[in-house]
């Protein structure tokens, strides 16, 4: 109970002291408006992630919809997973653990930016397999800033996972992670190089896992990418994986 209310004291704490932005800044020229992590406008993400595990494999098919409301500093988030397994005896599908969410930027420039984010994750998968059991509230502060020319961006995230309710049978949640995000621009094309650096507080151990990223505009307002990804660490809960997904932004 004590590191959530650490947690959220900090969360808000930022959204006070974070200095007034300049509102005639177009949001456009922000570092919040790039394609593949735009938060002013309506997108919906569909990608699947395959996960290779010691014990089998863990797929993630997930639709994301991200909706701007108000001035469009903020933005709803809604991630509706379905979670197929498979191990040597036994294969399943079904329904993960629905998630929502909100951001708020309030403060960004032509060149950098900070933004609070708080996501929900809701104890409402169909197999305990499927999903951690818990419900979990993730708050984090992104923050992001151009370099050469725009040519490449950098975003960072500070976020911590923290069970809140839930089965009394399942693990407590208690994770915090700080990722590192590089993405280079070049014509239609992007590619972006990952770190993120993950505690798990509940079992001693570090859950690291990186990637590269390639994607491609399709259209001015419709994305696709591909990265492969590797984990690492004491307690890493996967070995390698391979994700796919497409981008509507409207």
């Amino acid at each position: 109970m004590k590191k959530q209310i650490l947690c959220i004291s900090f969360f808000f704490l930022i959204s006070f002291i974070v200095k007034a932005q300049d509102q005639e800044i177009d949001r456009s020229h922000s570092p919040f408006s790039e394609p593949r992590y735009n938060y002013f406008m309506q997108t919906i993400l569909m990608y699947n992630e395959y996960l290779d595990r010691d014990n089998g494999s863990f797929n993630t098919t997930n639709l994301r919809v991200l909706q701007p409301v108000g001035n469009k500093d903020w933005n709803l988030r809604f991630d509706l997973p379905l979670i197929s397994t498979s191990t040597n005896s036994i294969n399943k599908s079904g329904i993960g653990d629905i998630g929502v969410g909100v951001s708020y930027i309030p403060y960004f420039k032509t060149n950098d930016g900070i933004g609070l984010r708080t996501r929900v994750i809701s104890n409402s998968a169909q197999d305990p397999n499927f999903g951690s059991g818990k419900w979990v509230v993730i708050p984090a502060v992104i923050y992001a800033k151009y370099f050469k020319q725009k040519k490449f961006l950098y975003i960072a995230t500070l976020e911590h996972n923290q069970s809140f309710a839930g089965s009394s049978n399942r693990s407590d949640v208690s994770v915090t992670l700080l990722e590192n995000n590089l993405l280079w621009f070049f014509g239609k094309n992007w590619l972006s190089g990952d770190v993120a650096f993950r505690y798990n507080n509940v079992v001693d151990g570090f859950q690291n896992n990186a990637f590269l990223e390639f994607g491609r505009k399709i259209t001015p307002t419709n994305l696709a990418y591909v990265h492969p990804s590797v984990a690492f660490g004491g307690e890493k809960t996967y070995n390698f994986g391979m994700e796919v997904g497409l981008l509507i932004l409207f």
